[in-house]
């Protein structure tokens, strides 16, 4: 996130060519506003975080808390917002006394932090929650905390629609570069780049260190103030900065060039001390000198519960998102959740108004409202999740076997492979993770290029990270090939956590679009249409040689199709359903084909609704197990031959395609058979802001009901 929290104050003035003393802003600040009001401020967007997760109503605590008042599905991310939190509230005084003329920007690494900065933006009186307008009320609080993940308003994660927003979090690493973006060339500008322990271990947050070493005489310019959340922990464990002790913590950063600061937030004094030594010696970017860091050190998920029923919480995964699973159902939670709440004291916090108290507003910077518009929207609910059995299955099989290892991006348990057997499933040896994905592919060659076989796992929207990387390395495996070295074990990616059920800044599936893009022929992207076949797939995937496969499966599996014709899907890349097409003779009206889970959900839905419909069509059904057996057989060698493509979509016959894909390099591939024409390809479209996951089928015109329509009209059509 990028935060303007800035207002006038009476230090000396910073002109357009000039660097601040922002040593005179920290002075100020600790003259005027006591500590006690950096602490009540912190408390109270920790308040607000927790309120956020698990409320609906009773924001404003004016009786005991009650069930109702919980949310039966909590969703959201508690562990990094206290240590944000922490910061926002020591930087409100420091930017409400900072020079005139100057300002100073927050630019959050992780995308997970949207319950602060909706917390702060409520505190600034910068969110619109009601029809009022921004302003603290009653009502603003509760919707506030009952409308999260605010999907349709402001998201649940940090987007430019929250005010004051001009980084969009999670995008793994490059927000210290960014930071150091915002400054070049405008001397008057702070930025403060947030950056947690797992953004650390990223490739663009490791070279952005050292990158500012190539600003040196490019010109005037302002200053990063980098802060190190350094809380031991990522999403699935302890983070690789977790094992330097202090000593070697120091060591590191100042082999970086930098002048390390460490603090571990327990008080707010001493922290305040620390950060006016900091704001002291802050030096424009480009200047040879060593630059201050700051590392907080505060653990993840801090003030929250410490264990509940023996289970223990904090300092554990658990903290990341919401750590207690089931309030409304479990009383033991339910009774740690009102021990949680209660621990901030918020009536010492808030009006019953919904105003911050005197205290608080001490803290806060003062920044003029910008208001932006948005309407009240109700909390969404939630479906537990599905289970992912037989594809882990498959992989610990392979596993079992030996010469295998998988790679994955601290994603592993997200994405719902159990590895390991028992409770808890865990980490085995042959399973490594660091939050990188380039490290993770570039592991991932070495290996197959020494004759293992091994499988990257990763969300759809960060594998394009490696699109490069693979671009290069199918050129590297086509020269090898030309030299007659063949029998390389494949390169494996399953794909999974798709942007059709995902957070907006997690829909991209523009990786397996570059990969056809190549029209390298060793390139597969595999679109099974339900868990069964995917295991199926994977299967073929860790045995084969010489290919690029790239397996595209969503982990909340709903449906499991007939398996019939899956052999022939499996074999030959694409097959008719015999259970959803007009049994008998004749060339059909229409042929529906789905690529993808996702797409064989909504138009399996659809094929239902069009045979009622239209009882008098005839309605054929394909899938497609394999997006290159669409393509010309002349670039692809998995593509369908002339007669078995014309089978399956005989000429003249309209066909409506529903992809989990991006529908442009679908479109591609029936080009060069020169089908495109009677195709109608339905796919992802970027929206353009956050949306439900029902109102982005709608968008994309990929709900049941929207291909119902289209296929209604295309039969209306002329041939």
């Amino acid at each position: 996130m990028s935060e303007t929290v800035m207002a006038p104050g009476p230090a000396a003035t910073a002109g357009p060519g000039d660097f601040p003393d922002w040593s005179q802003a920290a002075a100020h600040a600790a003259a005027r506003v006591p500590d006690a009001a950096v602490t009540a401020a912190w408390r109270a967007m920790n308040y607000l975080c927790a309120a956020q997760l698990y409320l609906t109503d009773n924001v404003l605590p004016t009786r005991p808390l009650r069930v109702e008042d919980v949310k039966k599905a909590p969703s959201g991310h508690w562990g990094v917002c206290p240590p944000v939190n922490f910061m926002l509230a020591h930087l409100g005084p420091l930017t409400a006394w900072r020079p005139p003329g100057s300002e100073v920007l927050v630019v959050h690494g992780a995308g997970h932090a949207g319950p602060s900065a909706l917390a702060h933006a409520y505190l600034t009186k910068t969110l619109t929650l009601t029809g009022n307008g921004p302003g603290w009320s009653a009502a603003s609080m509760r919707t506030l905390a009952a409308g999260f993940p605010h999907t349709r308003a402001y998201g649940g994660e940090i987007t430019p629609l929250i005010p004051g927003v001009r980084y969009t979090g999670g995008q793994l690493g490059p927000a210290l570069a960014v930071a150091q973006g915002m400054v070049l060339d405008a001397p008057h500008r702070l930025v403060v780049a947030l950056l947690g322990d797992g953004e650390l271990e990223t490739g663009a947050a490791a070279a952005a260190w050292t990158a500012r070493r190539a600003l040196l005489g490019s010109g005037l310019h302002g200053a990063v103030l980098p802060v190190v959340l350094a809380n031991g922990l990522r999403m699935g464990g302890p983070s690789v900065l977790a094992g330097l002790d202090e000593a070697e913590l120091r060591a590191y950063f100042t082999g970086l060039g930098y002048e390390p600061f460490l603090h571990d937030g327990s008080d707010t004094a001493g922290f305040r001390t620390v950060l006016a030594e900091v704001f002291a010696r802050l030096r424009p970017l480009g200047v040879a000198r060593p630059q201050p860091v700051l590392v907080l050190t505060m653990p993840k998920g801090a003030t929250g519960p410490e264990e509940v029923a023996g289970r223990r919480i904090a300092g554990t995964p658990a903290v990341h998102k919401t750590p207690l699973k089931d309030p409304a159902h479990n009383r033991e939670e339910f009774d740690a959740l009102t021990a949680w709440l209660t621990s901030y004291a918020p009536a010492t916090l808030f009006t019953d108004q919904g105003k911050p108290s005197d205290l608080v507003r001490q803290a806060l910077p003062h920044s003029p409202p910008r208001p932006r518009p948005a309407p009240p929207v109700a909390p969404l609910a939630v479906r537990g999740a599905e289970a992912w059995p037989l594809l882990s299955a498959v992989i610990r099989e392979r596993a079992a076997a030996g010469a295998f290892r998988l790679f994955s991006p601290d994603e592993a348990a997200s994405n719902r492979l159990r590895l390991a057997d028992g409770p808890d499933g865990g980490m085995p040896a042959w399973a490594s993770e660091i939050l990188n994905e380039e490290i993770c592919h570039a592991w991932l060659q070495g290996y197959t290029e020494t004759g293992r076989d091994a499988l990257l796992a990763t969300y759809e929207a960060f594998a394009a990270v490696n699109t490069s990387l693979l671009v290069q390395h199918l050129k590297h495996r086509s020269a090898r090939t030309a030299t007659g070295a063949g029998g390389l074990a494949n390169i494996n990616y399953l794909i999974t956590s798709l942007g059709w059920r995902n957070t907006y800044t997690h829909q991209n599936p523009g990786l397996v679009s570059a990969m056809l893009e190549t029209e390298n022929p060793t390139v597969h992207v595999y679109t099974p249409a339900d868990a069964t076949r995917a295991a199926a797939v994977l299967s073929v995937m860790l045995t084969g040689r010489d290919r690029a496969n790239f397996l595209i499966a969503d982990k909340h599996h709903t449906l499991t199709f007939p398996p019939d014709t899956f052999r022939e899907e499996l074999t030959c890349g694409a097959a008719i359903w015999p259970h959803l097409s007009t049994p008998g003779p004749g060339s059909p009206d229409i042929v529906l084909a789905s690529a993808g889970d996702v797409a064989a959900r909504e138009l399996s839905a659809a094929a239902g609704r069009l045979a009622a419909a239209r009882p008098d069509a005839r309605i054929r059904y394909v899938h497609v197990n394999d997006l290159t057996a669409l393509g010309h057989p002349n670039t692809w060698p998995a593509a369908l031959p002339a007669a078995t493509f014309a089978r399956l979509f005989p000429t003249g016959v309209p066909v409506l395609l529903a992809t989990v894909t991006q529908a442009p390099a679908v479109r591609a591939l029936l080009a060069g058979r020169g089908e495109a024409a009677r195709v109608r390809v339905v796919g992802y479209r970027d929206p353009g802001r956050p949306l439900p996951s029902a109102d982005l089928l709608e968008h994309c015109g990929m709900s049941a009901a929207a291909l119902t329509a289209q296929a209604l009209t295309m039969l209306k059509e002329p041939r």
